[in-house]
């Protein structure tokens, strides 16, 4: 998979990770009473944690990553922009420059 997509499969993936890091939880909570399983089991959640927040990083980053295709098209539009702007008439006020030399 290119990383610099998300794509459908990987957002499951990341869905999936958070519902597995919530039903852990859960059981930590069900067996500790008191919360003491779920202080016990700091380390684990603690790297349970990570692995979410750093896929959940990706997700946000990658979600909003252009694809070469968008990317190509992109630059195709900024390029016709600048030459756009650099055939600028020379007369930047001049509202209807066409009208030039026409008889008044």
């Amino acid at each position: 998979m290119n990383e610099e997509l998300y794509g459908p499969e990987r957002a499951q993936r990341l869905v999936a990770l958070r519902r597995a890091l919530a039903e852990r939880i859960q059981e930590l909570d069900r067996a500790g009473g008191e919360g003491g399983r779920l202080l016990d089991a700091a380390p684990e959640l603690q790297k349970l944690l990570g692995n979410a927040r750093s896929e959940l990083f990706h997700y946000e980053v990658r979600s909003t990553y252009d694809s070469p295709e968008v990317a190509e098209s992109r630059r195709i539009v900024d390029e016709a922009q600048r030459r756009l702007d650099e055939t600028a008439f020379d007369e930047p006020d001049d509202d209807e420059p066409w009208r030039r030399g026409a008889p008044e």
